[in-house]
């Protein structure tokens, strides 16, 4: 029934003109509408939208939101680039990008309010 419809996400900000100069200056979304309760930014076949919260909210621990990008490196020196840190552990390469098989890699960053983003591709 939903396989043709499209996904929107959900993401907490306490901060909607921080979270909007990352999502729109720093990710390059388009901002689709920023209301006092909801901002919304088109990312391909998707959204992502955001409520704000004045309380502090603490992110989910696992990944909130992730894209699927044709050339993983690029994409990671691309964003590196416009001050994005990417998280590094034990089993990453230089690049903070985690290969858990040949040719499938994944790299996550945080957004301004602790929101885990991945990216995900060869």
């Amino acid at each position: 029934m939903l396989a043709q419809e499209r996904l929107v996400a959900f993401l907490w900000t306490s901060d909607r003109a921080r979270a909007r100069a990352f999502y729109e200056g720093v990710l390059g979304l388009t901002c689709l509408g920023d209301q006092d309760y909801l901002m919304s930014f088109d990312t391909g076949p998707a959204r992502i939208s955001f409520v704000t919260s004045d309380t502090p909210i603490t992110p989910p621990k696992g990944t909130a939101a992730g894209w699927v990008v044709g050339d993983l490196r690029a994409a990671v020196r691309e964003l590196a680039a416009r001050g994005v840190e990417f998280e590094r552990g034990p089993n990453s390469d230089e690049l903070g990008i985690w290969w858990p098989e040949p040719n499938v890699g994944v790299a996550w960053f945080l957004d301004p309010d602790g929101n885990r983003l991945s990216l995900n591709g060869a």
